[in-house]
């Protein structure tokens, strides 16, 4: 037990050899691997009115499928993806699609709320696929391009956020919520097939039982301030994040707007345009330091809350407004992961588990007081608690854990 708590937490039984370097090609099947899974967790968001009217529920309780989704992928984070840095990783990947499919057919199925609430924690923790691809991509880069490689497999990432919310949203207002499950069953299928041929295999080395690999989480939480302050910026980025998504459909569908599922779906499209972004994040954390790139994605996250709460009640204020609120989070986010692979390259996997599932938790929490801020103060509500959340980031970022001299 004492060699978990020294000040390398965890150590290789023996020496790996070099990795080959990643091919464009792999590199891209990363990115469209990140994007179709992660959608998993967001085609339920413009559905949710649809939802709502099926089972004759309220605005706020129906907001309990987004939330359990993120709750649901949070305890993935933290229990599954730990395992990228001990089993291998490609079986792992398609195991973990393959059970993921069986949830959506689970959900598409869905006879009550309750067996659709289950369906969607599980698919959320099932879902958690992109987090160990992350880190498999950033300890195959070189440390002059891993900046570069991690914005392009979070682009993937953040088009499959982005872009599930449109295809949901046609898809449910033309063929019914349930087929779009149905479709994303379909999708993950043809993935495993795509990916057992195709997925390099990856084989970490770390030889510790599965116990000492979480309590190491802890360990690195404790010993690197870089990760606790980093971890907590990402959680009230992603919370505003996920609040503004999760009231979206909401505001769109109110007298303000009078708009359907497949619109609110459309704003996904928009807003994917951050995911170009992430070129230039990652060059920027590469050539000027993950700090840089962190205030300019902070500056961007207000931004587009200020946009859309003084000019949220316009269409091209919200469009403005969606740009660059996405924008924003895409730079941030590269930013705090380039900055905390960099810190024990052996424990990638448990730096991103420490990082996400705080972001996540975040997410859930943001999806949660989004519907209670709707509920009570409508649009305005919602902005004041993503200016509240993207304030408290940049004061951590600026005062907790920071060293003598760091940038």
């Amino acid at each position: 037990m004492s060699e978990l708590l020294t000040a390398e937490p965890v150590q290789p039984t023996s020496t790996a050899p070099a990795p080959a370097p990643l091919a464009p090609s792999q590199v891209w099947l990363m990115a469209i691997t990140c994007g179709l899974v992660v959608a998993n967790l967001y085609y339920n968001q413009p559905l949710l009115a649809e939802i709502g009217r099926t089972f004759g529920l309220t605005e706020s309780r129906v907001s309990w499928i987004a939330t359990v989704t993120q709750v649901g992928y949070t305890l993935g984070l933290l229990l599954l993806v730990p395992l990228g840095d001990k089993w291998e990783r490609k079986r792992m990947i398609m195991a973990l699609i393959g059970l993921a499919a069986g949830c959506l057919a689970l959900a598409a199925y869905a006879p009550t709320f309750g067996v659709l609430v289950g369906a969607s924690l599980l698919l959320g923790f099932f879902s958690a696929v992109p987090q160990l691809l992350v880190p498999m991509a950033a300890s195959l880069a070189s440390d002059e391009q891993r900046g570069r490689v991690v914005g392009k497999v979070m682009s993937g990432l953040l088009i499959g956020i982005l872009v599930s919310r449109t295809i949901s949203g046609y898809v449910g207002l033309h063929f019914g919520w349930r087929t779009m499950f149905w479709v994303g069953t379909g999708l993950m299928l043809v993935l495993v097939a795509v990916l057992a041929r195709m997925l390099p295999r990856n084989q970490p080395y770390y030889a510790g039982s599965y116990g000492s690999l979480l309590r190491s989480l802890g360990t690195l939480a404790r010993e690197l301030p870089v990760l606790r302050r980093s971890s907590l910026v990402g959680a009230c980025l992603f919370g505003g994040f996920s609040a503004f998504w999760t009231t979206l459909v909401f505001f769109l569908e109110s007298d303000t707007y009078g708009y359907g599922a497949d619109v609110a779906g459309l704003f996904g499209l928009i807003g994917a345009t951050g995911a170009f972004a992430a070129s230039y994040a990652g060059k920027s954390a590469d050539q000027r330091g993950p700090g840089f790139a962190l205030r300019i994605g902070l500056a961007l996250f207000g931004g587009g809350y200020l946009l859309m709460t003084f000019g949220g009640y316009h269409l091209l204020g919200l469009i403005a407004g969606v740009v660059v609120l996405d924008v924003g989070q895409q730079m941030a986010h590269i930013a705090n992961q380039t900055r905390i692979f960099s810190l024990r390259p052996e424990a990638r996997s448990r730096l991103n588990t420490v990082y996400m599932t705080a972001c996540f938790i975040g997410a859930a929490s943001g999806s949660l007081l989004g519907g209670l801020a709707w509920t009570h103060y409508q649009w305005p509500g919602v902005c004041a608690l993503g200016l509240g959340l993207v304030a408290l980031a940049y004061l951590v970022s600026r005062f907790y854990g920071r060293e003598v001299g760091e940038a």
